[in-house]
């Protein structure tokens, strides 16, 4: 996301108008969405809580494109009308934070929280980092604060709710909190999926066994199910849903926004080990005519796996999978080397060929372990992009099915 701003106080966000990718205006914001953390530490930004004709919705902060002065711009016009409800752990910024006491811990002093600040650190998530706070009454004096130097906000260090349990796992990676949620028991697991974001979840899911994924996902409402369905890539959603009765898997499907469900249809149709089945659908795609610049300004995003952020596909329009006409391939190590103005449409590599839809996992390999790749391109009988496949998707169908259950070596004896 980017901002006209590094620093953004939240009670200059209440009321100001949402618009779409297309500059339409969808609704108005309404409050912001925090998760409070164990010690003081600042808590992290979830969303915003926007007004859709009547209709109060969550927002997750990565689908912001931009924050500027009086408008918030969408990056994706996909939004779930679900209405909002508060999980443990969240608080409402305006709702809850704002007008609370709080203790001034330099000067020992009771004070007023009048509005809070958010801003947005290098891996792109977003934190409440200052407090404005006031003195006596209204017209009192006021200071802006870090978060750790007012005591009043901060989760108990005693108990054992999902609030208490989900700041422990704050900061943990996606894998590490999968591996912690295993060591629970099914209650408690539940507990603690059921309080997460729906984006979060989504990401613990993706390293999850698939039978977890399953038995977590049965927990939750229909509706919410699809959602964290929708947030998940297609090509991890296909496979969690390829886990469950055919009857399930259709009714959630139903469930989801129709542009967030057809790729995950398409993934369906493919065996799981072949390239169709193991593919990501949402691989980097340019036109031709896009520079170098554009090309690096795409894979710098932080949400990429490195796999997916190796290379770029250039193909005719349209630039979403199935492509018009795929052209080849920009690897990251060329890009680099290119002046920013380059046309990338003149610097693919278009010597090797494609995998197809059809190809094997034993195929996949090799081809990968051949031309030392982490990513290939899959491509229809009619030339076109379907996506791609990458060594991290070939590793989880390797491995055996246990494999997450195993402890990570982090060295080994000489």
């Amino acid at each position: 996301m980017t901002t006209t701003a590094t620093r953004i106080f939240v009670a200059r966000l209440a009321g100001i108008t949402v618009f779409d990718p297309n500059g339409d205006p969808v609704g108005r914001v309404r409050d912001v969405v925090a998760t409070l953390r164990l010690g003081g530490k600042p808590p992290r930004v979830i969303g915003l809580v926007v007004e859709v004709q009547r209709r109060r919705i969550f927002v997750g902060i990565s689908r912001i494109r931009a924050i500027e002065p009086g408008q918030v711009i969408l990056g994706t016009g996909k939004l779930s009308v679900r209405r909002f409800e508060r999980r443990p752990g969240e608080t409402m910024v305006l709702e809850e934070l704002l007008d609370r006491k709080v203790t001034l811990l330099e000067k020992d002093q009771q004070v007023t929280v009048y509005d809070c600040a958010m801003e947005q650190g290098r891996a792109g998530d977003w934190q409440l980092t200052r407090v404005a706070v006031r003195a006596g009454r209204r017209r009192g004096p006021s200071h802006v604060v870090p978060w750790d130097a007012v005591s009043g906000f901060a989760l108990e260090e005693h108990g054992q709710g999902a609030a208490h349990l989900l700041a422990m796992y704050e900061g943990m990676r996606p894998a590490d909190l999968a591996n912690a949620l295993h060591e629970l028991t099914d209650k408690r697991r539940n507990e603690v999926a059921a309080a997460l974001d729906d984006e979060r979840l989504a990401d613990v899911l993706e390293e999850m066994p698939e039978g977890e994924q399953v038995e977590i996902l049965e927990t939750l409402e229909r509706e919410r199910a699809a959602d964290v369905l929708e947030a998940m890539s297609p090509d991890d959603a296909a496979d969690l849903l390829a886990e469950m009765p055919a009857s399930d898997a259709a009714r959630l499907l139903e469930l989801m926004e129709p542009d967030e469900a057809e790729p995950v249809r398409r993934l369906l149709r493919y065996a799981e080990d072949t390239a169709g089945g193991l593919m990501t659908s949402e691989p980097l795609v340019l036109p031709p005519n896009a520079t170098v610049a554009e090309a690096l300004a795409r894979v710098r995003n932080p949400e990429l796996s490195p796999a997916v952020a190796s290379q770029v596909y250039v193909c005719r329009p349209p630039s979403e999978t199935p492509t018009g006409r795929y052209l080849g391939v920009c690897h990251i190590q060329r890009l680099l080397r290119e002046p920013p103005s380059a046309i990338v449409g003149g610097v693919i590599d278009t010597d090797l060929d494609p995998l197809s839809p059809a190809d094997s996992l034993r195929g996949i390999t090799q081809y990968l372990a051949t031309y030392n790749l982490v990513a290939a391109p899959v491509v229809d009988e009619s030339g076109r992009l379907l996506g791609a496949v990458t060594v991290d998707d070939v590793l989880d169908h390797l491995l055996p099915d246990n494999w997450r259950d195993e402890e990570v070596g982090h060295g080994a004896a000489g």
